[in-house]
């Protein structure tokens, strides 16, 4: 591969909201691709502690079920029918979970960082074939992993939404590295 695509794959990718989805159905080939590489995402003692509950088509509908059973005394109702409304503007909406290793051989922040690494790929993964994406990690994330029924080693991440989307080149705000790094 050349350096020069995995930069600016690496430098392009972007957040891209439901609102600016298309309608045009993600195949089910491309998210099965996304998910194996989210699954070749570094881990230590190799512990893979991602798992994945994707959500398409009608399985939406439930999502959407139990995100409208979660506390409307703790969350807004207009911030649950605002998530609700971003499920429907999305082609799949891949819920994010740690299974920490039972035998805490690891730290825990070892095992979120394995998951983050594993969403960046999906990410990166995303942005190479054309399609918009972007995590979500709502307050209510540990209200629905209650709702589903995760057990006491597992925990609820947040949420992977994609469309289809017209990428279109910008350039990202970022700061000039030479102010973060010390050369020793």
């Amino acid at each position: 591969m050349e350096k020069d695509i995995i930069n600016k794959i690496i430098r392009n990718r972007k957040s891209v909201y439901p609102k600016d989805y298309s309608k045009k159905e993600i195949p089910k080939k491309l998210i099965e691709e996304v998910l194996i590489n989210a699954n070749h995402a570094p881990t230590h003692r190799l512990t893979q502690p991602w798992f994945f509950k994707v959500y398409e088509k009608s399985s939406k509908e439930k999502l959407c079920w139990l995100i409208s059973q979660i506390d409307s005394s703790k969350y807004s109702p207009t911030k649950i029918q605002k998530y609700i409304d971003k499920i429907n503007q999305s082609d799949t909406v891949i819920s994010v979970f740690m299974n920490r290793d039972k035998q805490n051989r690891l730290p825990e922040w070892e095992e979120i960082a394995a998951v983050s690494m594993a969403v960046q790929n999906m990410w990166l993964t995303c942005y190479a074939n054309n399609i918009g994406c972007y995590l979500s990690t709502p307050g209510f994330k540990d209200e629905y992993g209650k709702l589903i029924g995760l057990e006491e080693n597992e925990r609820s991440l947040g949420f992977f939404f994609m469309g289809s989307f017209d990428h279109k080149e910008s350039k990202k705000n970022r700061d000039d590295i030479n102010a973060k790094v010390e050369w020793i």
